[in-house]
């Protein structure tokens, strides 16, 4: 019996350089089981309509079997009008022949699409990564790595990174605590899902009016209820936690609210801590940006005022780059062991490579400088914006610029959906300040655009904010 398969890397037909699998292996005789796979080849559209089969010499040498098995296998298709044959045109697949509707191909995900002019908040200049300087401390750390680096990984994250992160944190954002209470994983998004995916708080979560819909929404398939409080230009409203009875811990932006850009006034910070302490709530300090303050000095983590009572979540996706995926969080006591314990049964551990470059990065003074140039170069652009805007779109308001990333545009009511329309017409990426606004926040923080103005690389900017200010200067006022 010949065998079930035709090769696929076999040609069957040489003169034709068809390749074709044919399944040879049923009951009832060769020439009924080349009929029979021919007429599944056609059917199903593996062969398909007006194509040329072999001459019935090449395919019955292709398959090892006699002339008149293949010529009479042909004959009965023929006569079947699954083939036809004409003098000088060969046999071919009948143009009436088609192919029977099986499971289609499943279309592509379309993918996110580029802007001509990328002024989406959130995304630091990829462009100024200091490539250098990280392959220098790839190099450096690697070299001197013990082999145990190597091997499988510690669910806390190398004790390198901890330490050099408790380091940083300290003298840089005003973090109290050691090693031992530093996990390291991947972002914050993953962080989140630590402490809420296993359970290791439970209950519902007070969130910012205005925030990130990805982390509501990544919240919300953990199963938590998150309610909403107030923020202003003096950040979240964190009096109002006393009107939530029933939230178990808050999520908040201290450093630079995102989306608002208020920094959170040290009576609020206050305020915050003092509900944890006194209901055994917990806060969850999400340290957006906090290094980029460009008024003074970057205010100071408010993990500070109390280290029992608050998480505080970190990552180097917008001070260094979203490529390197690593972040961390600086635990109270009571959490380091459930956390790890869940983190041990639920993430993949953060790349040990990366975290040794980091560690030398942090420990050589290379994060340092790379986090001054561009604190530097970020607040040139943002100045560029808000210059450029007084002088051709002076109805337009600038807010939420004290540090970060990005600018909140207030606008005129009822235009800001016309403008994203507008500028997503020409090219331009920004977002609409509505889109961040959580479904249960009962007043609005304005009508505006959240614009990044740190995405572009020095070349494109100047020509991403002209074409900015055309779209807005041409809108009502």
């Amino acid at each position: 019996m010949a065998e079930s398969w035709v090769n696929s890397a076999q040609r069957v037909g040489r003169d034709l350089h068809l390749d074709l699998r044919l399944d040879l292996s049923a009951p009832g005789g060769r020439r009924a089981a080349l009929t029979r796979a021919l007429r599944e080849a056609v059917r199903e559209g593996r062969l398909a309509p007006g194509t040329r089969l072999p001459p019935y010499r090449s395919l019955a040498a292709d398959l090892g079997l006699a002339r008149n098995t293949v010529a009479d296998a042909y004959a009965e298709l023929v006569a079947e009008g699954w083939l036809t044959a004409r003098q000088g045109a060969g046999t071919q697949v009948a143009e009436r022949a088609r192919a029977r509707r099986g499971p289609q191909p499943r279309a592509p995900r379309a993918l996110p699409v580029t802007p001509l002019h990328n002024l989406r908040p959130g995304r630091p200049d990829a462009a100024s990564f200091p490539r250098a300087d990280w392959v220098a401390a790839v190099r450096r750390s690697v070299t001197a790595a013990p082999n145990a680096a190597f091997g499988p990984g510690d669910p806390r994250g190398r004790e390198e990174l901890r330490r050099a992160l408790a380091d940083y944190l300290a003298r840089a954002r005003g973090v109290r605590t050691d090693p031992e209470r530093i996990l390291v994983c991947s972002g914050v998004g993953p962080a989140l899902r630590l402490l809420y995916g296993e359970g290791v708080l439970r209950g519902r979560l007070a969130v910012e009016g205005y925030g990130l819909p990805f982390h509501r929404e990544l919240l919300g398939r953990t199963g938590v209820r998150t309610d909403p409080i107030g923020v202003d230009e003096h950040g979240a409203r964190t009096a109002e936690l006393s009107g939530l009875p029933r939230a178990r811990a808050v999520l908040l932006t201290p450093a630079h609210q995102f989306p608002t850009g208020g920094a959170l006034h040290p009576e609020r910070r206050a305020a915050a801590v003092d509900w944890a302490r006194r209901t055994g709530g917990v806060i969850l300090e999400d340290d957006y940006d906090g290094e980029f303050r460009h008024d003074r000095q970057p205010v100071g983590a408010l993990q500070g005022l109390d280290p029992d009572r608050v998480v505080y979540l970190g990552s180097v996706s917008k001070s260094l780059s979203p490529a390197v995926r690593l972040g961390w969080l600086v635990l109270p006591e009571e959490l380091v062991d459930p956390v790890l314990a869940a983190k041990g049964r639920w993430e993949a551990y953060a790349g040990a490579l990366d975290q040794l470059a980091l560690a030398d990065f942090l420990d050589s003074g290379g994060y340092d400088r790379h986090i001054r140039r561009m604190r530097q170069r970020y607040r040139r652009r943002r100045d560029q914006l808000v210059e450029l805007l007084a002088e051709r779109a002076p109805h337009v308001t600038v807010t939420g610029v004290a540090a970060g990333l990005h600018a909140v545009l207030q606008l005129p009511a009822g235009t800001a959906a016309d403008a994203v329309a507008v500028a997503r017409a020409a090219g331009i990426g920004l977002d609409e300040l509505a889109a961040y606004r959580h479904p249960q926040a009962s007043w609005p923080a304005g009508d505006g655009l959240v614009v990044g103005y740190a995405a572009p690389p020095d070349h494109a900017y100047p020509a991403a904010l002209a074409a900015l200010v055309e779209v807005l200067a041409a809108q009502p006022t």
